[in-house]
């Protein structure tokens, strides 16, 4: 192998362990922090930053000092993760709980200011809402938006409601940024969050979370139901059948 190429192996494989160490914290990290766990001298470190944020796979936090993922790299993560080898268990879940509630059923992920709709399996039932895997949606006005922003760190939270535009999709949406915190907070104790016709008049939802091995919140399993069918009171009936569903998604989920 010629140096040239080995010097180019080395600094890829130090990008990977970058991304890697990063990814370990469920927080932005500061290159000295970097540094100091890979054991890389700091112009290095700098160096493999800078290179990762202008291809968009690292990005600045407003504070100018701490990285966090960039759109490139989390547009890879959930590629990777879409992919229909990988996603196999997780489908056959989902696909288990929707023909067990007879209606719509989603797994939903937290990217940056949005909600993706990460994996869905459709009710035949003539009234419903379509909506694709990969579809985004707001996180004020969804029953999973809610619920992530709710039990993420406080401080991501407060960085994120900062950011969001609270706008009406229908006149039962939250507009008002302190009754979205308060409906927040009840969120986090209860760990069950509603869309009470919030995104479409006539659709009411209700999401809990999935947690990975260590008890961080990963995901959001959702069911959505037009009011016409199943009001709100008898969709949370399912409650624990949605539970036990986020439980088996623990176990297939590897995010």
């Amino acid at each position: 192998m010629s140096t040239s190429a080995s010097a180019t192996n080395s600094t890829l494989l130090r990008a990977f362990a970058l991304i890697e160490e990063m990814l370990k914290e469920d927080r932005a990290t500061t290159a000295a922090d970097l540094c100091q766990r890979l054991d890389v001298p700091k112009p290095t470190i700098h160096r493999i930053i800078g290179q990762l944020e202008q291809e968009g796979l690292l990005q600045k936090e407003p504070d100018g000092r701490h990285f966090s993922p960039g759109p490139r790299l989390r547009k890879m993560a959930l590629g990777v993760l879409a992919q229909r080898s990988v996603g196999a268990p997780r489908r056959a879940v989902l696909q288990k709980l929707a023909e067990e509630l007879g209606e719509t059923c989603n797994i939903a992920l937290l990217d940056g200011h949005e909600l993706v709709y990460f994996e869905r399996v459709e009710t035949n039932w003539p009234v419903r809402i379509q909506l694709h895997p990969g579809s985004r949606m707001p996180l004020h006005s969804t029953a999973a938006g809610k619920l992530l922003l709710a039990l993420i760190p406080l401080h991501k939270r407060k960085a994120l409601l900062s950011g969001l535009s609270l706008d009406a999709h229908t006149r039962h949406t939250i507009t008002d940024r302190e009754q979205l915190e308060l409906e927040l907070e009840k969120i986090a104790a209860n760990t069950l969050s509603i869309d009470n016709e919030e995104m479409f008049e006539g659709m009411v939802a209700f999401a809990v979370p999935v947690y990975d091995e260590v008890g961080q919140v990963r995901a959001a399993v959702a069911v959505h139901a037009p009011t016409a069918r199943k009001p709100l009171a008898s969709l949370m009936e399912w409650a624990p059948t949605l539970r036990r569903a986020a439980a088996q998604l623990q176990v297939v989920l590897d995010l």
